[in-house]
């Protein structure tokens, strides 16, 4: 069965500055082993595509890239270079190969205008947002021109986690805990919640927003999210699971389990799932295992591995 993948990263020349604040207490040999496979668009990638059963890859650069770049003059001219150096290698398998635009939401209008640049110019199926941006969340009015400019264009913004403005208090002492355990978990959920809670889905209805992991606990809580709304008079022309259920879809990165998928299908409907391999910070013949025995019901299963994001992202059967 052919899968496309939402969630495939890489690495771009003088990024890796950026990366090496979120992989700091990984062994080094692993550092090296992990740097080595972001760098490489051959034969290195194409063979852990076709271990995962991935035909084709949307590839985003690793993070946070510039979302924690202080300069907004450099975080625009690093992420359209960034953004150039995918499409080029792009063209190495162009049948294979999608992209992701990097953005710098230091600046939403030109943010917004690389975002559309990117999509209309380079053919890229949308944008990865790495976390807040200096501290300011996607929910803030001053991110409105890129929602505008995404919702217009018709192409998701992808939400990649990324470290909280501080670290969290309650996980001190537990190292186990930090980041990709749990850390990052809670911050990105949490950023997707005040997106929904703050009614930025009744401005722009069209929008979407893709999110990893099964949906980071989101699919879990949707009862408790519309009970409380209502308990503290939360004023939205919706209930929030309606907004996730509408706005927001999920794909299966880093998250090879049945019970969490079982219930991402049922909370938010099988249109809303899709397949990520999460390269090459997860095992791709874990993942593409993961898929061939999921036991669910073959049509639901070719949602999930390809007819789901082909429309999200309006591949057509040629490409």
């Amino acid at each position: 069965m052919k899968r496309i993948a939402l969630e495939e990263h890489f690495l771009a020349p003088g990024f890796e500055e950026y990366w090496l604040k979120t992989v700091e207490d990984v062994e080094p040999a692993r550092y090296a082993q992990v740097l080595a496979r972001l760098k490489d668009f051959g034969e290195q990638r194409l063979n852990a595509m076709d271990t995962s059963g991935i035909g084709k890859a949307v590839l985003s650069l690793a993070g946070p890239g510039v979302q924690i770049e202080p300069d907004v003059a450099v975080a625009t001219r690093k992420a359209r270079e960034a953004n150039d150096f995918l499409a080029e290698q792009m063209q190495t398998a162009p049948d294979r190969y999608l992209g992701f635009a990097h953005l710098a939401v230091q600046d939403a209008k030109a943010a917004a205008d690389e975002l559309e640049r990117c999509v209309r110019d380079l053919k890229f199926s949308g944008a990865m947002i790495n976390g807040h941006t200096l501290g300011q969340y996607l929910d803030h009015p001053d991110t409105y021109p890129l929602w505008e400019r995404a919702e217009a264009l018709g192409v998701p913004l992808y939400l990649h986690p990324a470290d909280p403005i501080t670290p969290m208090p309650a996980l001190d002492g537990y190292r186990g805990l930090k980041r990709a355990t749990w850390e990052w978990t809670v911050e990105t959920g949490t950023h997707a919640l005040r997106i929904v809670f703050s009614g930025l889905f009744d401005r722009f209805p069209g929008a979407k927003l893709a999110l990893g992991h099964l949906g980071e606990t989101l699919p879990y809580q949707l009862w408790r999210f519309d009970s409380r709304a209502k308990l503290y008079g939360v004023k939205l022309n919706k209930r929030p699971s309606d907004y996730i259920r509408e706005n927001i879809v999920v794909t299966t990165s880093g998250m090879f389990s049945f019970e969490p998928i079982d219930c991402a299908l049922k909370a938010l409907g099988r249109e809303n799932v899709m397949y990520s391999a999460d390269y090459p910070f997860e095992d791709p013949a874990e993942a593409g295992a993961f898929m061939s025995e999921l036991p669910i019901d073959p049509a639901v299963l070719e949602d999930i591995s390809y007819n789901n994001a082909a429309r999200l992202l309006r591949i057509g059967a040629s490409q």
